[in-house]
């Protein structure tokens, strides 16, 4: 029997190590850098990274000067993930006063270095070449390195995404974003980009952004006629009075049978007589202030000739593609002008709408659970470092919570049990009190799917008097074919429900809420040619994330937040 040449294990491993070289570090797209990402989210933290040469770009977190001066730490952050890169630079390299502040930003050439032992960092940066610098003042730099509120930072709207908190915010609403169009994508919907600015309101409830140009207009009026005085009545009878000599001149050169071209210079006297008549009568018309007709405002003096809006929703507008196309979504920005001022209210806000042809509720439910499934599943591959910096700083649970929704069924339960479940609560006295007919608050929704059901809950048939018109009803005459995605922390996160497709229900829906048709006819075509069963939902973007990171207020999750009194930016 021949004598085995297979090597030892441990030295297959080691042969294994030495002749896989280590994958080259890429560079960033349509730049001259390595992003931080590359070099410090490796299994081994960088450390096989050492010796290879490499440019950077990012700011500085935290600088200071050491060695008497001889050279300076640096942790530098380029926003490619939470983790800063230690970096080393000699005072022989660069003047390290200019270098060292919160919030400069570097560019720089040099080498990866593994660092001393006994140090956390797995591998560092020296600096072998400053390309570039963007200095900071720190006597005048808003962002000092102690910590910040987040209500502070909403005063420095600009600068916030340079902190830990609001750069990892960022990047999980990206990933949700992505997210979004990679699930909708991948179950054969086309993403339709709906109107901002509409002339219907979704939701029936009139708090709505108005969109118009009288104001300004009347503005400049104002302006003019203060600069340009209109003509007096004393004006236009004098330039009637020209009116009537040119026109008296031309007959007298017809009478006397003067030359044509007498006659034509006549005529044309006449006629620029006339025109001036024309606009000194249409001036003596204007009047300051904002047109009006029979005692209301004249809105067929606006841009577009009729009210319009900022839209609340693009549901109505997307139900039209997916009578055609079946699967559609929209996802955008929406609007909404509420005074109020909890943390779950902003008045621009992102909503994510898709529109299923020939789909019932229980359709639309199955969708909305693979979805929210999805996200938090997409969530937890892709931003984990952001994920764990959230639950170290904010919420301990966020993971455990993402996890648990990522993989759970959700539990289903009509509106009538769920209020039944309410009404018997013993261990918790609620603010809103709990009977049939209401809309669930807050702290009913959080209660079902916290404490009572430990896990997502859709809550479904809801009364048809605390709904939408467009929601179906049901053969009970009372409810309608709502349902409501229930999730720990928030509470409801998506709304939807099976569409009315029966014209002469929706009709009397309409009128029922005390809407006037006129503006809802385009809608109404939808069930009077070809009209289809089809369902829908919506979710409210920030709130997935406040899900998402267990950040207490909406204001912090958006980029720009706009609310009652702040529109920064």
């Amino acid at each position: 029997m021949a004598e085995d040449s297979t090597p030892p294990v441990d030295q297959l491993a080691a042969t294994t190590l030495t002749s896989s070289p280590t994958p080259p570090l890429q560079k960033a797209e349509f730049s001259n850098r390595t992003l931080i990402k590359t070099i410090l989210s490796r299994p081994d933290g960088g450390a096989a990274l050492a010796g290879q040469k490499v440019t950077i770009g990012g700011w500085v977190k935290t600088g200071r000067e050491q060695g008497k001066g001889s050279f300076a730490f640096l942790e530098v952050n380029d926003g490619s993930c939470p983790a800063n890169l230690q970096v080393i630079v000699d005072s022989s390299v660069y003047q390290l006063s200019h270098l060292v502040a919160t919030g400069t930003c570097v560019w720089l050439e040099g080498e990866l270095k593994s660092p001393p032992e006994g140090t956390k960092q797995k591998i560092e940066f020296r600096v072998h070449k400053v390309l570039d610098v963007g200095p900071v003042d720190p006597a005048k730099y808003p962002l000092p390195k102690t910590r910040l509120t987040l209500e502070f930072l909403r005063d420095v709207v600009h600068l916030r995404p340079r902190t830990n908190t609001i750069s990892a915010v960022a990047r999980i609403r990206n990933a949700l974003a992505y997210a979004t169009h990679t699930f909708f994508q991948q179950h054969g919907f086309l993403y339709i980009h709906t109107p901002i600015i509409t002339t219907s309101d979704c939701e029936g409830a009139g708090e709505m952004f108005q969109v118009t140009t009288l104001i300004n207009e009347a503005e400049k009026l104002e302006k003019e006629l203060i600069k340009n005085p209109p003509p007096s009545e004393a004006d236009i009878e004098a330039a009637k009075k020209v009116v009537e000599e040119k026109g008296k001149a031309v007959a007298d050169l017809k009478a006397a049978k003067a030359s044509k071209g007498e006659i034509s210079a006549s005529v044309t006297e006449l006629t620029k007589a006339k025109e001036n008549l024309s606009k000194l009568e249409e001036r003596s018309k204007l009047r300051p202030g904002i047109s009006k007709k029979d005692g209301k405002i004249d809105y067929s003096q606006d841009f577009f000739a009729r009210q319009a809006f900022l839209t609340v929703s693009g549901q109505l507008q997307v139900e039209s593609f997916a009578c055609c196309l079946s699967s559609v979504y929209t996802f955008g920005p929406t609007f909404r002008a509420e005074h109020s001022h909890t943390s779950r209210h902003l008045a621009e806000f992102w909503m994510v709408e898709p529109e299923i042809a020939f789909a019932d509720l229980q359709d639309d439910m199955n969708c909305a659970e693979k979805y929210v499934q999805f996200l938090c599943k997409w969530l937890l591959d892709n931003c984990l470092d952001d994920l764990q910096f959230m639950a170290k700083t904010f919420d301990k649970g966020c993971i455990d919570r993402l996890t648990m929704v990522s993989s759970t069924p959700f539990e289903r339960v009509c509106y009538t049990e769920a209020v039944e479940i309410l009404e018997n609560v013993k261990d918790k006295k609620f603010e809103n009190k709990v009977e049939w007919g209401i809309d669930l608050a807050s702290e009913h929704e959080r209660y079902l799917t916290e404490v009572v059901f430990q896990k997502p809950v859709i809550v479904y048939n809801y009364p048809k008097g605390i709904k939408a018109f467009y929601m179906r009803l049901n053969d009970d005459s009372k409810t309608v074919a709502a349902m409501d995605v229930l999730v720990p922390k928030v509470g409801e996160l998506i709304g939807g429900s099976q569409r009315e497709e029966r014209l002469e229900v929706i009709q009397q829906r309409i009128l029922d809420m005390g809407l006037p048709l006129e503006p809802y006819e385009w809608y109404l075509d939808l069930r009077r040619y070809g009209t289809v069963k089809h369902s829908g939902f919506g979710l409210g973007f920030e709130r997935m994330i406040l899900f998402a990171t267990g950040i207490d207020n909406i204001r912090d999750v958006i980029p720009f937040p706009r609310y009652p009194g702040r529109a920064d930016l």
